[in-house]
């Protein structure tokens, strides 16, 4: 007798564990061995999942279900029985966690290949997965410890207590982190929106747990505390339907009336020749000191797909074009000396 089981039982437990780690073994290799498969996208969802947690299960949830089995065809002594049981518990909630926290992984991959031209989603990926998993396994956690006997309502206590001194020890490092959570949440920018941020501009080229890092148009990394960052005033040009630009024309005074009049509807035919621009107004602003002054106003309707640098390039070089036509002559600074010839 060992245990209180005789040597038959013994052999009995081992052949039974033997089956049962055998077909689990099997079964995960099978599976596996085809999720490429089963992965693909003509597949329904609860398909790909299941293969997918499927090939993540881990030895330990084998052993956790072998000691089961083995539990259940032997007569165990309570204290061994209850040990065994917590093991068991115990590799069975760790492989619970893995599940859990694959199937968080596997919902982002799909929500972020389904929505490739989405960019509100993206920049929330990290964030969301960070917390998940902490989550997960703290519930987790606490589940194991009340099953042990430990009192979670004292440790839980006792962790808030705790957590206050964690919490001013580390509150730049947990204010970066909330800060975060309100960016992914509240969705101020996206990855991909240009962003001018006091004397910070650049493109949105990732959004982390601690620090938001923005590429500039000379090229360098610009990277910002989450924190600093919803503190700041933030212009996003990134969501701006259409985009203002103001161009100052300078004419020469001589140049004759009827062609000064002609002027503004010239400008306008200009800027409405270009399919991505919208014409505001043009007007004769000032009288200068050496030239008229007309200020031209016109919008580009989605700067996103039309940079308007590109149109202002355009318009501007048509307006030379159209001036040199028209004989119309650009006026630049000028000043008369006037000299005593006496000595």
């Amino acid at each position: 007798m060992l245990l209180g089981n005789s040597i038959a039982d013994w052999i009995v437990a081992g052949v039974v564990a033997f089956a049962v780690w055998s077909g689990l073994w099997i079964v995960r290799r099978k599976v596996a061995a085809r999720y490429k498969r089963y992965s693909g996208s003509g597949n329904p969802t609860p398909v790909r999942l299941l293969a997918y947690l499927i090939g993540n299960t881990k030895q330990v949830f084998f052993l956790g279900i072998v000691l089961f089995a083995v539990q259940e065809s032997l007569n165990l002594a309570p204290r061994v029985h209850r040990v065994s049981s917590n093991i068991v518990l115990l590799l069975l909630l760790l492989q619970l966690g893995v599940w859990a926290a694959r199937s968080l992984h596997f919902y982002l991959e799909l929500k972020e290949s389904g929505q490739a031209a989405d960019r509100n989603f993206a920049g929330s990926l990290d964030i969301i997965n960070f917390v998940g998993r902490i989550l997960i396994w703290s519930v987790l956690v606490l589940v194991a410890l009340d099953n042990f006997g430990v009192n979670i309502t004292a440790l839980l206590a006792g962790l808030g207590v705790g957590g206050v001194a964690v919490a001013l020890a580390l509150q730049n490092v947990l204010g970066d982190l909330f800060a975060s959570l309100s960016i992914a949440l509240d969705k101020p920018f996206v990855i991909g929106d240009s962003l001018v941020i006091d004397s910070f501009a650049g493109k949105v080229e990732h959004i982390g747990i601690k620090t938001t890092r923005l590429r500039s148009e000379n090229g360098e990394q610009i990277i910002l505390s989450n924190a600093d960052l919803i503190k700041s005033r933030v212009r996003n040009y990134g969501r701006a339907e259409e985009t203002r630009a103001l161009a100052t024309v300078r004419v020469a005074y001589d140049t004759p009336p009827e062609k000064l009049a002609a002027i503004p509807a010239t400008l306008e035919r200009i800027v409405r020749a270009q399919p991505e621009a919208r014409f505001e107004r043009c007007w004769l602003k000032s009288l200068g000191e050496s030239d008229l002054q007309y200020e031209l106003s016109f919008f580009v309707r989605n700067p996103a797909a039309h940079p308007l640098p590109d149109l202002q390039h355009a318009v501007h070089m048509r307006i030379i074009e159209e001036f040199r036509m028209a004989g119309i002559q650009f006026a630049h600074p000028t000043r008369r000396l006037l000299t005593d010839p006496r000595p």
